[in-house]
């Protein structure tokens, strides 16, 4: 088992903190970026370690990787592609590091994150200590009280188009370590494994997957958008969670003009805008074109609805688990299969109660009302399961499963919400 000890303890048997070479990256550096990716988990690279293999020779390697980060000899391996499906069809393209390769981020990252944190934008959430979607969706909903128009947009392929001279520019506009510049360069140009087995050189971009591409993908949008939006449009509120961008608007003409700068702005930083996807959004305002009445964001809809207040039917803005979000939970809860499983209730319910409380803690920030027709679904799936497990048919199915919420309310996490 790998030693703290064992990692910090010098040849002569002392203990070094803070030893030190060419490179000011201590191997306390290291031993805390090292549990914190294994902390959050991750996938092997193209060297094929497992955090298994790296167990058993874990002094050595982690050692070894600490020499090499500072003496300034270390190069990353290129990454592993990986597709993964997205929730509105397609397939994102990840590239994931070998797991000492995350360590090594991670040791750059923390350090790069203390120079860059403290200038971000307060309307900049994504990936961000104590920042939550939750706190951009608030954001974003309250904004469209008193904003009638907004923008919705979309970069392109942004992880994939970043410009490596632009980035490495961003990043020394707020940090002047030499070591941090010359890693993150090394980083940009790795190169990609194809699933094929060929290595694609990166000119451009940023791999999805890497430990420290979200803070390089703040860093540049930073520059690109936050602070161009605080000089050019301080006006204009937005919120921005990673390359997810709303900015709210008073009227359709302010909208328009708001939309061709930061069109203009993009292409002079080479981005590009998506055509479909980037859109002005008329929430309750007047205007003499047609526009969408709402907008997708972090998983919410958010969109006008009408309530009373005072004795009147009036339109205020609302938000609402998406129909996307919806889809695709549902979706989730189909591909678990859950009337094949051969368990106790009480064993499945401990295995779904920790998906549901999370879909609920996320969902029902504002209200619960659009995610019944989930937790509906999911109980006429739960119907199912009694049917095949007890061998019943629909009625005495519909009891069984009736009589199990009365004596056991609380045994799946939904039930407080819609029971059967």
């Amino acid at each position: 088992m790998f030693s703290i000890h064992n990692l910090f303890t010098t040849s002569n048997g002392m203990i070094d903190y803070y030893e030190i070479k060419s490179q000011p990256v201590t191997r306390v550096m290291v031993w805390q970026a090292y549990k914190k990716v294994k902390a959050n988990g991750a996938g092997y690279g193209i060297d094929g370690m497992s955090w298994k293999d790296l167990e058993k020779d874990q002094n050595k390697q982690l050692y070894k990787l600490w020499n090499r980060l500072t003496s300034g000899s270390y190069f990353p391996p290129p990454v592993r592609q990986v597709n993964i499906p997205k929730s509105g069809g397609g397939k994102r393209q990840l590239g994931i590091p070998t797991i000492l390769d995350r360590i090594a981020q991670e040791v750059v990252k923390t350090q790069l994150e203390k120079v860059t944190e403290p200038y971000f934008h307060e309307s900049s959430f994504g990936y961000r200590p104590g920042r939550s979607c939750h706190e951009a969706i608030k954001s974003s909903h309250k904004n469209c009280f008193n904003h009638d128009f907004a923008i919705e947009i979309d970069i392109k392929g942004f992880f994939d188009s970043i410009d490596h001279e632009l980035m490495i520019k961003s990043v020394q506009h707020y940090c002047k370590e030499k070591w941090i510049l010359i890693y993150v360069e090394r980083w940009l140009k790795a190169g990609i494994v194809h699933q094929d087995g060929k290595l694609h050189q990166t000119e451009m971009g940023t791999p999805q997957g890497g430990v420290i591409s979200p803070l390089l993908a703040n860093i540049f949008l930073d520059i690109v958008f936050d602070k161009w939006m605080q000089r050019y449009h301080p006006e204009k509120p937005f919120e921005r969670y990673a390359d997810d961008m709303v900015v709210h608007c008073k009227t359709e003409k302010q909208a328009n003009y708001v939309l061709r700068s930061i069109t203009k702005r993009m292409q002079a930083c080479k981005l590009t805008l998506h055509e479909k996807k980037t859109k002005i959004v008329n929430l309750r305002g007047k205007s003499e074109k047609k526009y969408p009445k709402s907008y997708d964001f972090l998983g919410y809809t958010i969109r006008p609805h009408q309530v009373v207040m005072q004795g009147k039917l009036r339109e205020v803005p609302g938000a609402f688990a998406s129909t996307k979000s919806r889809s695709m939970i549902l979706r989730k809860f189909k591909e678990m299969e859950i009337h094949k499983r051969r368990v106790d209730i009480r064993e499945l319910a401990k295995e779904l109660n920790p998906v549901i409380r999370g879909m609920i803690n996320y969902y029902h920030l504002f209200t619960d009302k659009p995610m019944r027709i989930v937790w509906n679904q999911l109980n006429a799936r739960l119907l199912k399961w009694v049917k095949w497990e007890k061998g019943l048919y629909k009625y005495a199915s519909i009891r069984w499963l009736k009589n199990m919420y009365k004596s056991n309310p609380q045994l799946f996490a939904h039930w407080s919400l819609v029971h059967p």
